[in-house]
């Protein structure tokens, strides 16, 4: 932005147009973009901008910039780790879930055995034959 702006003021020295020092750092707060406003309120409140040098106005937007993509870096950082989390805890919910699932089929098996000792005991005898065949 600098480089471009630079080049815009060169090109109006050169056919007659000059601006000030304080011309030129208010066409540059008036150009920021809306997620740069608490960085100009800030700096029209804080700083006398007719005798603010050129040097140290964009030094301080350098280093804002720098804040900025330092800001969004760690919150991309935290969204991937937040994503990851949850994904863990869904899976080890699910293998709960799956656990609780096979213990209460087992359960039932075995209340039906109990029941039903003559159906259990032809299910014994039957695999037992199957086993006897297996070894043939």
């Amino acid at each position: 932005m600098l480089t471009r702006f630079t080049n815009i003021t060169n090109a109006l020295k050169s056919i007659g147009k000059s601006y000030t020092n304080n011309e030129m750092v208010r066409k540059i707060l008036r150009s920021l973009p809306i997620a740069w406003m608490p960085k100009v309120t800030t700096t029209k409140e804080a700083k006398d901008l007719s005798t603010l040098p050129m040097e140290e106005f964009i030094g301080s937007l350098m280093t804002h910039e720098l804040n900025l993509k330092s800001q969004e870096v760690e919150e991309v950082k935290k969204k991937e780790e937040k994503r990851k989390t949850i994904a863990l805890k869904a899976r080890e919910e699910s293998d709960d879930e799956d656990q609780d699932g096979l213990a209460m089929i087992t359960r039932k098996v075995q209340e039906f055995l109990s029941k039903n000792k003559q159906y259990g005991k032809k299910l014994v005898q039957e695999n037992s034959q199957v086993q006897r065949r297996r070894t043939k």
